[in-house]
Formats: structure tokens, C-alpha cells, sequence
């Protein structure tokens, strides 16, 4: 028996996710909900949709969707309302999905503060919590966890990440800033922003820390102690930074599993092969993994030999882990011919996590990237904005818990 799904936001990142959750084999009903009916009557009128949705579960309320009668709801809204509604569905008895981030907010304790609330919201209503962060499903975090779960990286020692997406890049910050801050929900926004600037509160990239974060740490099985970062302020009075304190940020994260962490969140930077917009490099003592190559010398026990690394170059293939084989097929009127299905949309992960997230709720279990993972991904976040408005001081990173046994 499937269950029934409720969608919030059918914006310019909502809709790459309807086709996908209205084609999961595991969802028996669809529900969609925009401020703005026109959203509403595209979907509507799309003849994949017409067995899973009925025009009585359209809606244009946010209050009214949250009385349907669902199982689960997927909210991809504005990011400063992440939070409070995902809060909203959870009181409602339903489990939620939210895109990225938690919440993005110029006031970084009140992120902490928001990031416990809703912590604390999980706990209490007993539903489930799941961020969609993208970096948990690529290729590359895929086959290190494999490497991760048989032990071949041998001892953690370093990790980098990066999120280096300029302003001007192909996918146009600008142009998804313009999206978010435009229509009738998002033309709310420099009303809202105005009020945080005017008690000094300013944001930086380290509001979403998600993309460059998530890969290592979850790869690693880990959570962050300390923090040092230093914050680049821009120079040439942008526009588009009037509500930053920086441009970019360098954190360097002291890792509770003795391994250290080097993150750049970059929004000011010109791109180069070697510095992807969304990558990272792990180093063990046995295997190391940097751009989709897989090094090991094979060194377990000391043998007074001298062990060569031996290199492989991976491809997609070798690093992508396969969906199962009902859903994979349910999708493949999605996919269709498009051979980038798998490799791109934010690395071929938005299918890997509708299906986790389905898949949770049916099984009535405690998705991967759960309500204290991704709340210590925001305050890692935090305490690196911090750090950085102090001259690099040395900051604790709050950590929200562990999700319970069962």
C-alpha cells in the first residue's frame, strides 16, 4: 500500500520534483499547493499527473493543504520559511520533506534557535524530518561510503569541500535570487530582510553550508568540535551583497573522529577544473579520493615493505549506487532520453532522494539526512559565520544529537 504526498512550491526547484514524486511506485496520491494558481494549472493539466492527482487536491492555501488528508508533505518554498512550515506539517501529524537549507536567516543565532525548535518538533510529534541536501546522493559520495563502510580509506586524516558558485556562473545566483524574491510570496523579502539589516544582522554563505558539508561528513560518520574560519568581504560594491557581511568563507572544522575538515563557501570566485563548483577530497591512511579517482596502498599492518599507491579512474558507473529496480523503472518516463538523468541536476541526486524519502515514510523509519544531521550541518554553518566575524577565534560547534535506536 503507497502513501499520499502533498507538494508546496512549484517554483523554478519545485518542479524539476513533481514529475519525480508523482512516479514513484510507493505514492498513491499527489497534492500540490502555490500561492500562485497559474503553477497550479500547469500541473494540472499535465496527463502523467491525471491518475495521482484529482483537481480537488489543488490548493492555493498553505493552511488549507495542511488539513488534507496525507501522509507526508514536500516543501520547497521560499528558504527563509523552510523551517516554520516544515514545523507546521509536523504539528499537523504528517512527516515533512524540505529542500535546502533548514532556514536561511541573517541572524545565525536565530538558525541555532530555529534548528533546536524543530528538533525538538521531531521528537515530540514522533514524524519524520528529511532534508533534501543533493551532496549526500552524487556519485562521488555514493562510492566513498562504500570505500568508508569496508574500511578502505583505514583512518581518517583530512577532508575538503567546497561550494564555489559564483554569482555569475551559468546557473545565475542572481537570476535564482530574482526567482526567490519576486511573485507573490517572494516579493516579501526585502521587507523581511530590511527589518535584520536594520539591527545589524547581515548574512554570508554560510547561511547554507549544506552542499559542501554534507558529502565528507556523512562519508566520514562524523560531527564537528571546533571551528576557525576567515570571511572575504566584497569589494566592488555589488548590488547583490548589500545584505552579506562576506562573499565567501574559509572554515577549518576540528572533526570529532580526530580528522580535520576545509570548507570554502564561495559566492565571489572565478571557477577552475580542479576547484568544482561542488566537490571534495578525502584522505585516509590506507585510500584517498579526489577527483573521481580512487587511491590505495593497500597498507594494513606494518611489513617493512614499501607499498605503492595504485590509482583508478572511476567512472559514473563505478561510483553511483543503483536504485531499486520498481523504482528505477517507475522513473524512466521521467528520465526518458536524457542522458544527464544521472549526472546532473545537482549530480543526478534528485531521484535518490525522493526515493529515500518516500521509502522512509512507507517504512515508517528515520530518513538518512534526519533532523539532527542536517540541523549540525546548519550550526556548523553558524559557528564558522562567527568565527569569521572574529578574526578566525576558535568557536564549539553545537550539536543538536543523535537520532534515537530502534
Amino acid at each position: 500500500m503507497g502513501i499520499k504526498i502533498g507538494m508546496v512550491g512549484l517554483g523554478q526547484f519545485g518542479a524539476f520534483f513533481v514529475p519525480l514524486f508523482n512516479a514513484h511506485p510507493l505514492v498513491d496520491k499527489l497534492a500540490l499547493c502555490d500561492a500562485e494558481p497559474e503553477k497550479l494549472k500547469v500541473w494540472a493539466q499535465c496527463p502523467e499527473l491525471k491518475k495521482k492527482l484529482s483537481s480537488k487536491d489543488l490548493y492555493t492555501s498553505f493552511d488549507d493543504i495542511l488539513k488534507a488528508d496525507l501522509d507526508a508533505m514536500v516543501i520547497i518554498t521560499q528558504p527563509w520559511l523552510h523551517a516554520q512550515q516544515c514545523m507546521q506539517v509536523l504539528e499537523s501529524g504528517k512527516s515533512v520533506y524540505s529542500a535546502v537549507p533548514v532556514i536561511s536567516l541573517p541572524d545565525f543565532d536565530e538558525t541555532l534557535d530555529v534548528c533546536g525548535k524543530l528538533v525538538e518538533t521531531v521528537k515530540r510529534t514522533g514524524k519524520h524530518y528529511m532534508l533534501g541536501e543533493t551532496a549526500v546522493y552524487r556519485r562521488e559520495t555514493m562510492f566513498c561510503r562504500r570505500k568508508a563502510t569496508a574500511g578502505e580509506f583505514g583512518d581518517f586524516i583530512l577532508a575538503e569541500g567546497q561550494y564555489a558558485h559564483d554569482l555569475d556562473e551559468a546557473c545565475s545566483l542572481r537570476e535564482v535570487m530574482q526567482g526567490r524574491t519576486t511573485g507573490k510570496i517572494g516579493s516579501q523579502a526585502d521587507a523581511l530582510f530590511d527589518q535584520y539589516a536594520k539591527r545589524g544582522r547581515k548574512t554570508s554563505p554560510m547561511d547554507y553550508p549544506t552542499h559542501s558539508i554534507a558529502g565528507p561528513l556523512v562519508i566520514m560518520n562524523t560531527r564537528a568540535r571546533k571551528v576557525s574560519a576567515c570571511g572575504f568581504r566584497n569589494r566592488n560594491n555589488d548590488p547583490y551583497f548589500r545584505n552579506y557581511e562576506f562573499s565567501n568563507v574559509s572554515a577549518f572544522f576540528h572533526l570529532k573522529n580526530g580528522a580535520a575538515l576545509r570548507i570554502v563557501e564561495g559566492r565571489e570566485l572565478a571557477e577552475i577544473p580542479t576547484f568544482q563548483a561542488t566537490d571534495f577530497r578525502i584522505y585516509g591512511t590506507r585510500g584517498s579520493f579526489a577527483l573521481d579517482r580512487w587511491s590505495s596502498n593497500h597498507r594494513i599492518v606494518p611489513d617493512g615493505k614499501r607499498h605503492y599507491p595504485e590509482i583508478l579512474t572511476l567512472t559514473d558507473s563505478d561510483m553511483r549506487d543503483q536504485l531499486p529496480p520498481d523504482v528505477d523503472k517507475a522513473f524512466e518516463p521521467v528520465r526518458g532520453d536524457k542522458e544527464y538523468f544521472y549526472s546532473d541536476t545537482h549530480g543526478g541526486s534528485h531521484a535518490y532522494m525522493v526515493n529515500e524519502f518516500v521509502s522512509a515514510v512507507a517504512q515508517d523509519r528515520i530518513p538518512e539526512v534526519n533532523v539532527w544531521f542536517a540541523s549540525h550541518l546548519m550550526a556548523m554553518g553558524c559557528a564558522a559565520h562567527k568565527s569569521a566575524l572574529h578574526d578566525g577565534e576558535l568557536l564549539d560547534v553545537v550539536d543538536f544529537g543523535e537520532p534515537p535506536k530502534k
